[in-house]
This record gives structure tokens, C-alpha cells and sequence, in this order.
């Protein structure tokens, strides 16, 4: 009876792969169940469900069965970094750090949040729709505090922390150095920066270095979405960029520019914009709050 039970859940796993395939996560969720009910040490079944389940943001849920995959299965690394996910969406910072020290990772144990310096990575925002890309700064294995002023229609700010996912989904070159992007999963502490968008009438390069630079020096991030910019098809996107694809700057310089502002206070805009016109720089034709914190 019991082959015949673990004959039955193993028909049943497979089904239920076939479901999620096709894109049927319920359907798919009611038949691991009935396996697992069968063969409840299925850390297959168990780690699928996890998966399905971190998806969908419920981390109580994908923790759970993630949890009990990686109790069956310690070597399966998969399980292993979903349960470290799970456990840092949750806040449960000593799971976490052992689940990552597991991993074969540098983290040390303790209940404090991790905060480190893993240096730079592209991540991609709402990666189910638009799909922007932006830079942001490792603190952990999958939380990065964005860097870049991403478009305000996608939700997110510049120093928002988010979480993504461990896998990669595509590349980019900078400077001959591959990078890997991985997808948000969620925002995962909201910044207390707002997107202004400004559109300008820049001449040259050298006065958008000026421009820079004024932004600088008033803690401003400032991004020229004009010429950093690129529209990627989605092979390339998630893939590496091939070479028509994989090219930045302009051929010809476009006066006419958008450039995306993120700061904590409204006030150094209106110093930038202030200093701009006593200089004669550049003229500002709109500065726009699109984004609040």
C-alpha cells in the first residue's frame, strides 16, 4: 500500500508541474497538496510549493515549506536560498544569516539585519511589466538600495531597498565587466527621496557635467534619462544585450532632455534651478513632483 501511495503522490507532483507550466498555480497548489497528504517528505513537492508561494509575496507560507524542503534535503541548494529569501523578506535575521552562512556565504551569525558591501548590480523593476532596469548597491546576498532614479511610473525611488530574486535573468557590459540582472521580488523599506522630472534645454555635454555637478553638491541624485536610457528587446533584456543593443551615449547630442531628480527635500531643487539661471546654464522648461515619499 505504500508504494502504491508514493506511486500515486509521485503521478500527482507531476501533474502538478504541468499545471504550473501552464500557468494554473492554483490548480497546480491542490495537487501538491494531495501528494504531499500521500508522501508528506516530499522535498520536491515541498520546495515547488515554496517557490509558487514566493512568487506570490507570501513569504509566511514559502518560509514554511521551504523550511521543511531544506530539512529533508539539506544539499539542495535551491531550497537553501529560497528559505534565505523567505527568511529575509520575514525579518528573521538569525534564520537568514545561517541559511546564507549554509550557502557557503561570508555572513557571520546574530539577529541583527545584514548590512554589507557587495558593491554594484543591475536590478530589474516590476519585471512582469515594464521591466527597468536600474543600478542600486548590494547590503546582502538579495537586497540592493537602488542608486539610479528609476521612471516615477514604476513605483519605486531612488534609495528605495528592494528585494530580488537569486537567480539571474540576463547580463549587461560595462566596461568589458559582465554584471548579472536579477529581478524585484519586492520593496523591501521605501526610501524618503521624491522623483522630480525636469525637462530641460542643454547644449552641450559640458554644461550636463555642470548640471551634475550643482546636483552633486546639493545631495540631488540626478540621472539624464535623455542619453542613458535604452530601449532593449526582450531577448535582450534578459539575455546579454547583443551588439546594436549594447551601446551607450548618443550618436548626435538632443538639447531638448529629461532628467529625473531624487532628493528628501524640495528646497535644493529649487537651489539647482536658482543656480542654474544665475549662471545662464541651462534653461529649465518644467520641474515636475511626479513621485512623493
Amino acid at each position: 500500500m505504500r508504494l502504491l501511495a508514493r506511486y500515486r503522490a509521485t503521478q500527482l507532483h507531476r501533474q502538478a508541474q504541468a499545471r504550473s507550466e501552464e500557468g494554473n498555480n492554483d490548480a497546480a497548489l491542490a495537487l501538491y497538496a494531495e501528494c504531499l497528504a500521500l508522501d508528506p517528505n516530499r522535498s520536491t513537492s515541498l520546495y515547488n510549493v515554496g517557490l509558487i508561494y514566493k512568487y506570490r509575496g507570501d513569504w509566511e507560507k514559502s518560509f514554511e515549506f521551504n523550511s521543511r524542503a531544506y530539512a529533508l534535503s539539506p544539499s539542495d541548494e535551491a531550497s537553501r536560498w529560497n528559505l534565505a529569501i523567505a527568511a529575509t523578506a520575514l525579518r528573521r535575521w538569525s534564520v537568514a544569516r545561517k541559511a546564507w552562512k549554509d550557502n557557503g556565504l561570508d555572513v557571520s551569525e546574530g539577529d541583527a539585519p545584514i548590512n554589507m558591501n557587495l558593491g554594484v548590480t543591475p536590478v530589474r523593476l516590476n519585471p512582469d511589466d515594464a521591466g527597468e532596469v536600474v543600478w542600486g548597491r548590494r547590503i546582502d546576498p538579495v537586497r540592493v538600495v537602488v542608486e539610479s532614479v528609476p521612471f516615477p511610473e514604476s513605483g519605486f525611488r531612488s534609495r528605495d531597498v528592494v528585494l530580488h530574486d537569486g537567480a539571474p535573468v540576463g547580463f549587461r557590459n560595462v566596461e568589458g565587466r559582465q554584471y548579472p540582472v536579477f529581478n524585484v521580488l519586492e520593496l523591501f523599506e521605501p526610501s524618503n527621496f521624491s522623483t522630480y522630472v525636469a525637462r530641460v534645454r542643454i547644449s552641450t555635454q559640458d554644461q550636463m557635467k555642470q548640471l551634475a555637478q550643482l546636483a552633486d553638491a546639493a545631495g540631488v541624485v540626478m540621472e539624464d534619462w535623455t542619453g542613458s536610457v535604452r530601449q532593449l528587446c526582450k531577448q535582450c533584456s534578459e539575455g546579454t544585450p547583443h551588439e546594436t543593443h549594447d551601446q551607450n551615449g548618443e550618436k548626435t547630442w538632443n538639447t531638448a532632455r529629461r532628467v529625473g531628480l531624487a532628493c528628501s527635500d524640495p528646497d535644493r531643487i529649487e537651489e539647482i534651478v536658482a543656480a542654474c539661471e544665475s549662471r545662464r546654464l541651462l534653461d529649465f522648461e518644467e520641474v515636475t513632483l511626479e513621485l512623493s515619499a
